[in-house]
């Protein structure tokens, strides 16, 4: 079985078309951009916890969760997976070092 991100936006986007009372996602997205990004920060910090630890079978169940809810968020601001993988493309072009060099400083 082949399962992709893409696959995983397009169930997201069919759950968040659902009531609320039957879907963990449409209750999330419901509840604002906000909340999805909050509830994404705290899958984030979860999986670096079982990374520090070293737990592999617990950073994969987190980070199962990290990618789940950052395609919420992106859900929440309309932002398509196909522009961030595009944005990736981008970056390839160059190396790591040299793309980061070329942000604006913050």
């Amino acid at each position: 079985m082949s399962f992709s991100l893409t696959d995983l936006e397009a169930i997201i986007a069919d759950r968040a078309a659902a009531s609320a009372d039957e879907s963990w996602t449409a209750k999330l997205l419901a509840k604002g951009p906000e909340k999805c990004a909050e509830k994404f920060g705290e899958e984030a910090v979860e999986a670096v916890i079982e990374a520090v630890k070293n737990d592999k079978a617990g950073l994969t169940s987190e980070a199962a969760d990290v990618l789940f809810h950052l395609l919420v968020m992106l859900k929440s601001r309309d932002v398509a997976l196909a522009d961030v993988l595009a944005e990736l493309e981008r970056r390839q072009s160059q190396s790591g070092l040299a793309e980061k060099a070329s942000r604006p400083a913050s």
